[in-house]
């Protein structure tokens, strides 16, 4: 069933699509890029930073909250928005990736996860149950169901075994998410499968019949190549309701941001635009420009010089080498503020082009100018 009160869709062109969120903190309009807050803050930018780029949702980590400072304090400090400033919509993960990423601390059985802290070795242990109460108490607008994201090369064994535990523990979120009391959470289902068409037609079917409002495709991105990612992509898509929004969980690259819109894909999240920032290199109209090279020694252009943030009309590409061969923090904040509001203006355009029902011109536009890997 459609619920109009949190997503809709406002325009199509071919598969592409224009929507709208509606969360207690307010709306955002889809296609939508989701800054990575992983313990709270997106690294090297503020509440306000965030704000002045027209960043309206960002993403929360339900592991890093969990082990620092506690959910528990999160909770008692009044929810996430309140404690980090962000009086925005924020979607929280379910912890289950930063799990799979630490596979060699961790073991998985068919009740949950038991893992290690990477902060003092402490161990914990993941159950649905426990996963969603986490989320609830760090309050926000968007959770995420508990699933295993198996690794890249999977078996078939293995994948089904990770859509299998998907499943039951979806159901379980489902179940102590019905019977919490913060029906203003909107909680989403993940699809799996690995790159095995099949089990990626099982797990949709299987997740999409416990009616979710929202759903995210899970499993990709984590090694696969471009090809095997659209490819899975385009399968999975056609089993998700249309008039439900529909999340591709880390990807993160423009080239494939703009494949994956194509394919009717209204939520992103990445750590590219500022990981990538704070280690020397950012991304423009033209492709990523390596600013920590010698050959931005002595250049006195900006940035992107069709970019109208505010590090671009003021900062050199010399002076932000010299920032950050000096290692001064200055150089990643600057660094990061243009990279984030590129994938912002990005958004902002591809929205806009939809709208004009123009989005297949201003694909082919953008990636004419676009270096892909240096090319």
């Amino acid at each position: 069933m459609t619920d109009l009160a949190f997503f809709q869709l406002k325009g199509t062109e071919a598969a592409a699509r224009r929507g709208e969120i509606r969360t207690p903190h307010g709306l955002v309009q889809t296609p939508a890029f989701m800054p990575v807050g992983t313990s709270g803050a997106v690294k090297a930018m503020t509440a306000e930073d965030l704000e002045s780029i027209g960043a309206e949702i960002i993403l929360g980590n339900t592991y890093h909250l969990y082990l620092r400072p506690g959910h528990e304090i999160v909770q008692h400090q009044g929810g996430l928005a309140k404690f980090n400033g962000w009086h925005k919509p924020t979607l929280t993960d379910s912890g289950g990736f930063q799990i799979f990423s630490l596979k060699d601390i961790s073991r998985v059985n068919d009740e949950g996860v038991e893992f290690q802290s990477h902060h003092d070795g402490s161990r914990h242990f993941f159950t649905p149950e426990k996963a969603i109460a986490v989320q609830h108490a760090i309050g926000a607008d968007i959770i995420m169901a508990f699933d295993q994201c198996v690794p890249f090369p999977a078996e078939q064994s293995q994948a089904a075994l990770g859509i299998r535990r998907t499943y039951e523990w979806a159901k379980r979120c489902r179940t102590v998410h019905d019977k919490g009391d913060r029906p203003d959470i909107r909680l989403f289902g993940i699809v799996q499968g690995s790159v095995h068409k099949e089990l990626r037609t099982q797990s949709a079917e299987q997740i999409t019949g416990l009616n979710f409002p929202g759903y995210a495709i899970g499993g990709l991105a984590v090694g696969e190549s471009k090809e095997q990612m659209e490819e899975m992509l385009a399968h999975t898509i056609q089993y998700l309701p249309v008039d439900k929004p529909r999340y591709m969980m880390g990807v993160g690259y423009p080239e494939d941001i703009l494949m994956a819109v194509s394919y009717g894909i209204d939520m992103f999240d990445c750590v590219l635009p500022t990981r990538n920032a704070r280690t020397g290199a950012v991304f423009t109209s033209e492709g990523q420009l390596v600013y920590r090279n010698a050959d931005c020694a002595d250049d006195d252009r900006p940035l992107d010089p069709n970019c109208q943030c505010r590090v671009c009309q003021r900062y050199s590409r010399a002076y932000l080498r010299h920032l950050f061969n000096q290692s001064e923090i200055t150089g990643m904040v600057l660094a990061t503020y243009h990279s984030s509001y590129f994938f912002q203006e990005l958004m902002r355009n591809i929205r806009k082009a939809v709208e004009e029902g123009r989005f297949s011109a201003f694909r082919r536009e953008f990636l004419a100018r676009y270096r892909v890997n240096g090319k």
